[in-house]
């Protein structure tokens, strides 16, 4: 209940607060990259249950002449990798934080597609509502490895408390300043998520 109270305050006050950052934001993405401006897509919630994130597009609809889109980083623009250093982009999650569909710290919801590939102790990080940053985020952030993040996404769940979420706040705000691990080495920000070897074994 505190840490709900504490999201839907915060959240509320931060969308206020940048609000003219947030039209400007919109307003330069329509400029440089056109409609639509908002990006929403289908991520697994609490106990997995499925919400639409909601974000500010920062990759053209380039296609192929066979009407297929681009690979990622053919379509993503310095604008749009200026937006993802600052994660001006994330924005707008603050609505889907004061929705109740995200809170402020927890795991960062994933695809919908890696549901089936977790392990039983990988899937333990959706045992609390995703967040907009975490513990993998303050530590790696992109540049780890699939397994170093769920690792500290399960770290979270075992030993979540309300001044942890308060050191991860503080800390991200110094990721997010020095602009640390926005990418994975040779990817736009990660590569995909085919399952852990342990379970590939299986």
């Amino acid at each position: 209940m505190l840490k709900r109270m504490f999201d839907l305050t915060a959240a509320s006050l931060l969308l206020l607060v940048l609000s003219p950052l947030v039209l400007l934001t919109a307003i330069l993405v329509r400029l440089k990259l056109g409609s639509p401006v908002l990006f929403k897509q289908k991520r697994p919630g609490l106990h997995g249950v499925p919400f639409y994130v909601y974000k500010f597009r920062t990759m053209t609809g380039e296609r192929d002449s066979l009407g297929v889109l681009l690979p990622d980083h053919l379509r993503l623009t310095k604008f749009g990798s200026f937006m993802r250093k600052y994660s001006l982009d994330e924005l707008l999650q603050l609505v889907n934080v004061i929705k109740g569909e995200l809170s402020l710290i927890g795991p960062r919801p994933l695809l919908m597609d890696y549901l089936p590939l977790y392990t039983e102790e990988q899937a333990k990080r959706h045992l609390v509502k995703p967040g907009i940053t975490g513990w993998a985020q303050i530590n790696g952030r992109n540049a780890t490895t699939w397994e170093e993040r769920f690792e500290r996404d399960v770290w979270y769940v075992n030993n979540q408390s309300f001044w942890l979420d308060m050191k991860i706040l503080l800390l991200t705000v110094k990721k997010v300043v020095r602009s640390e691990g926005v990418s994975n080495e040779g990817h736009v920000t990660m590569p995909m998520f085919a399952g852990s070897a342990s379970r590939q074994e299986g």
